[in-house]
């Protein structure tokens, strides 16, 4: 093998280790909006976003709970993010969406106001929880930075937790 080959496959191994440690660097996430706030969620908890379509009402549950929808033969419950925020119920729109989260077997559908877009933010530009909101409890994991715009960055887990 020529030198000159030898240097070009070195190059080509020290850029693709360096564009790896970059990546582990980066944390990827879903934008939305709820109300006027922008929040997201990782990228890897999302099973689905679809546009909204009918689902059943349950009585006795929490007014945040919407109800149930069959989702390819999964009853799956689907909760209101305005009304589980405390905001305003609004009718849904054309941009309206539901979110399909996945946390281990814990799966829920979220309505959502409207996507954003797909966000890739460095660790280094993301805080922690707002020393205002309440530890473990919190469903808020961090506040990522952007140039123009805080993103408040939730807990998946959390969301999903069943308190109904």
């Amino acid at each position: 093998m020529s030198d000159q080959l030898k240097e070009v496959i070195n190059q080509q191994n020290k850029q693709q280790n360096t564009d790896l440690n970059q990546l582990d660097d980066i944390v990827q996430l879903v934008g939305f909006v709820i109300g006027e706030e922008e929040y997201a969620i990782p990228i890897l908890a999302i099973q689905e976003i679809i546009k909204p379509f009918s689902w059943t009402r349950v009585p006795q549950v929490p007014a945040y709970v919407l109800g149930v929808f069959n989702l390819r033969g999964a009853v799956i419950p689907l909760i209101d993010l305005r009304a589980k925020f405390g905001l305003q119920i609004k009718k849904q729109s054309d941009e309206t969406r539901f979110i399909v989260m996945r946390h281990g077997d814990d799966v829920a559908g979220f309505v959502i106001d409207r996507l954003t877009m797909a966000i890739r933010l460095k660790k280094g530009d993301i805080g922690p929880a707002p020393d205002t909101v309440n530890g473990n409890d919190t469903i808020i994991d961090g506040v990522g930075k952007q140039a123009d715009k805080i993103i408040t960055i939730l807990k998946v887990n959390k969301l999903l937790e069943r308190d109904f």
